[in-house]
């Protein structure tokens, strides 16, 4: 039986027995995956372009070139 067969047979169910309707497979498998005791947490991320461009605009100016006789 497939997931969408079995989604298909327990929404049937559900709704003959007055009872809420189960997600949709495949919705909440992040959440699963995060939120089991073994699972690695996910690095925050660094924006490094984010980084170096606001480096950039913080890096102090050169004084112009002095003109020439």
């Amino acid at each position: 039986m497939s997931i969408t067969q079995q989604h298909l047979l327990d929404s049937y169910r559900a709704l003959t027995l007055g009872e809420p309707a189960p997600p949709a497979p495949g919705r909440h498998d992040g959440r699963a995956v995060t939120q089991s005791p073994g699972a690695p947490r996910p690095r925050a991320r660094r924006h490094g372009l984010r980084i170096t461009l606001g480096r950039w605009r913080r890096r102090p100016t050169r004084p112009a070139p002095a003109a020439g006789p």
